[in-house]
């Protein structure tokens, strides 16, 4: 197997004859035996790219102050793009990232250490083109936790690249495990980053731009997924305004422009988002939106959660987010007995042999995380497949209620994709629009 390293750099293996000599090794996001359909891999190669961008002249929420009113930044944002490829002779679809753990900067008890982990994905390859104009790939845009980073669900992104989607995940500036700061700029950054790829993604993808996505991805059917702090920014992204009551939790009203009714919010709506993946998204529990700021969300939405989530709460939190939302066709997939760790990658060794703390910063006390993994692979490539594809994948969201008793999931194939008596533990509830 390939090893986990503490490896500095995201490298691609070496040209070598065909077939590649690539070690035998384990990537996340590869099906276990009991998978449901979906999770498995797609039928396209993966390449993987590393790029930098600048939003110039933004407000810097965290220098602000009364003698210093209005303080100008340019938040620099690295991005993951995985996206569909041809592979040269001799490429492997093989890459190592390169992660950090720990709770942020300065924390002697949970020090930033470099961990990497493999990936199956060539990096720098050289992109497929799709077969016509049409069929352009269509964009996902995946925003992490806080804090996180772009790495956090490589499973996902990996997995739709191979899908024929174009994935671009975003380090969020003072929000990742490497440069965490005040929690100010997450609450106002969010929304504003994804907007801000978005533009930026479309502006590369037109004919003549210089940039490998020209012609490769249509940006007229964009989804944004989400996990936490990123499934909050998703919301408000697409219309969720927040409350007057978190407004409030930033001085100066500096979120204002994030708030139902406000004008700067309501013009931000971009219609080229068509999907919103949420994945315990926070602020339900915290007063974050009300009746009318849930109302303002119409984008079609898979909710994803764990029952026991002590972080974004379920009940208060993700379940009333799901049910407020009357203006969406949602959908809410609950994992029974999981808290809130049903996004990210499983922990690595790195993060076992760093501590509870660390571990447990990926890890669910209940679930494997690699049986989550499968089973978001599955209904994200459902839910994305019907609503930026038009795939004829609907049955895989049409299943049974639960059964009478209360029972965690049929304990039979009766889900469309699950193995027999491999749905147990899981709900999926769906409410149309008003």
């Amino acid at each position: 197997m390939v090893p986990f390293s503490a490896s500095l750099g995201a490298q691609p293996v070496e040209a070598a004859a065909s077939p590649p000599a690539v070690p035998a090794t384990e990537y996340y996001g590869d099906a276990r035996p009991d998978a449901p359909e979906l999770a498995a891999r797609g039928p396209l190669r993966v390449g993987v790219r590393t790029q930098v961008v600048e939003h110039r002249d933004q407000f810097d929420i965290l220098r602000a102050s009364e003698n210093a009113p209005d303080p100008r930044y340019t938040r620099r944002l690295t991005l993951e793009i995985w996206y569909p490829a041809d592979l040269a002779p001799g490429q492997a679809e093989h890459t190592v990232y390169t992660d950090v753990l720990g709770s942020g900067p300065g924390n002697p008890a949970r020090p930033n250490t470099p961990f990497s982990f493999p990936g199956r994905a060539a990096r720098d390859a050289r992109p497929a083109p799709p077969q016509t104009p049409s069929d352009r790939y269509p964009l996902v845009i995946v925003s992490h936790g806080y804090p996180g980073s772009r790495l956090q669900m490589s499973y996902l992104t990996e997995h739709l690249a191979s899908n024929g989607f174009v994935v671009i995940a975003i380090d969020h500036a003072e929000s990742t495990r490497a440069d965490k700061a005040g929690f100010a700029s997450t609450l106002l950054n969010r929304p504003l980053d994804d907007l801000f790829v978005l533009r930026t993604v479309s502006a590369w993808a037109q004919a003549g731009s210089g940039h490998f996505l020209a012609g490769l991805v249509d940006t007229g059917r964009t989804a944004l997924v989400g996990y936490s702090m990123g499934g909050y920014g998703a919301l408000n992204a697409v219309g969720a305004g927040i409350s007057a009551a978190a407004v409030a939790y930033v001085p100066g009203g500096r979120l204002a422009i994030h708030q139902q009714g406000d004008p700067r919010h309501e013009t931000r709506r971009d219609a080229r988002i068509k999907a919103v993946v949420a994945i315990a998204p926070w602020g339900g529990a915290n007063g974050i939106w009300d009746a009318a700021g849930l109302a303002g969300l119409r984008t079609p939405t898979l909710f994803i959660s764990g029952d026991q989530d002590d972080i974004s709460g379920y009940q208060d939190g993700v379940l009333r987010l799901f049910q407020g939302a009357v203006h969406a066709d949602r959908y809410l997939l609950t994992y029974r007995g999981a808290r809130h760790n049903t996004g990210p990658n499983p922990p690595s060794p790195a993060a076992a042999a760093a501590g509870l703390e660390d571990f447990m910063a990926y890890a669910e006390p209940v679930w494997d995380s690699r049986r989550i993994n499968n089973i978001n692979q599955h209904f994200i490539s459902a839910f994305l497949g019907i609503t930026l594809k038009a795939q004829p994948l609907q049955a895989y969201l049409d299943v049974p209620p639960l059964p009478a008793g209360g029972k965690a999931g049929p304990d039979s194939a009766a889900w469309k994709g699950f193995p027999t008596r491999t749905a147990v533990g899981l709900e999926l509830q769906h409410l149309p629009a008003q």
